[in-house]
């Protein structure tokens, strides 16, 4: 199993923005832009177009989603408003939701525990009824039917598009680094996974803390339910949204140059997704090492 060494990790966090985009080693396509907002203007597009060139084809679009970031939603939204676009033949799987220290869902209100809320009212409510997804093409997984949303993905013969952020170790989804003292996962093995109830890890307590609730990380849920890498490795392309600036610098570099690993679950991505695209901004493309530090 490849680990990834100190040396590389020096190496890849030394590269300047400015080559990251055009960079002969990388393994994905990034492309930087200059406002953070910017990442939110062109992925909201990029559904559009989607949805538009599927429909066109007689086609269904089938997606996976998170419910952060959420800012895509918006420009999405006013683009199907506005255009009219139907999305009537769209298929939506949602990554994952908040579980609590028993394993159990929170009530779905919009507040920061339900992300199945969260989404209702961030993504389907910007959207005009007579346009919107129907409720039997919208899957949330649920632990009362773990398997549904895999079982639907491989039916379907697999998604277009992932849409997700990345965690600072790599995560996607609440796919995180295994972290056990007593066993192994290989990364073919981990490429396998299917939806599950996690722990969460520390490191994603931590860092969940830090950006939404000022670090409070004793009220951030214990657990999750969330989608495998299995259903998303079926994917077309993958679309990752970095945008949260130093946190992710790292991480945005392992993905694009790592051999697979489980230590950063996202490099596991470009061995088995044709197209891995990562759209970031450029604080979030800084070099987290530099001169000053050497």
């Amino acid at each position: 199993m490849h680990k990834v060494n100190r040396e590389e990790m020096c190496k890849w966090c030394s590269i300047p923005a400015e080559e990251l985009e055009n960079h002969p080693d990388s393994k994905i396509k990034v492309k930087i832009f200059e406002d953070k907002n910017d990442v939110s203007v062109v992925t909201g597009n990029m559904m559009a177009d989607e949805v538009i060139a599927n429909n066109l084809a007689g086609k269904p679009t089938k997606w996976i989603l998170p419910a952060g970031p959420m800012g895509q939603y918006k420009y999405f939204a006013d683009r199907v408003n506005k255009e009219r676009i139907s999305l009537k033949n769209v298929y939506v799987f949602h990554m994952d939701d908040f579980l609590d220290w028993e394993g159990r869902p929170y009530p779905e209100v919009d507040n920061y525990f339900s992300l199945k809320a969260n989404m209702i009212a961030g993504f389907y409510g910007l959207i005009d009824e007579e346009l919107n997804v129907p409720e039997e093409n919208r899957f949330f997984p649920s632990i009362y039917d773990i398997d549904a949303i895999d079982n639907k993905i491989e039916e379907m013969g697999g998604v277009d598009t992932v849409f997700g952020g990345l965690g600072y170790k790599g995560l996607v989804a609440f796919c995180e680094a295994p972290n056990s003292p007593y066993y192994d996962i290989t990364v073919d093995e981990y490429a396998a996974s299917k939806t599950r109830v996690v722990h969460l890890n520390e490191d994603t307590l931590i860092s969940l803390s830090e950006r939404d609730i000022g670090g409070f990380v004793q009220i951030v849920p214990p657990m999750a339910i969330t989608i495998g890498f299995k259903s998303m490795l079926n994917a077309k392309k993958a679309v990752f949204m970095v945008t949260t600036g130093s946190w992710k610098q790292t991480s945005i570099r392992v993905l694009m140059f790592s051999e697979p690993t489980v230590e950063y679950p996202a490099t596991i991505f470009p061995k088995y997704v044709p197209e891995v695209i990562v759209l970031t901004d450029t604080k979030t493309a800084q070099p987290p090492l530099t001169d000053d530090i050497f």
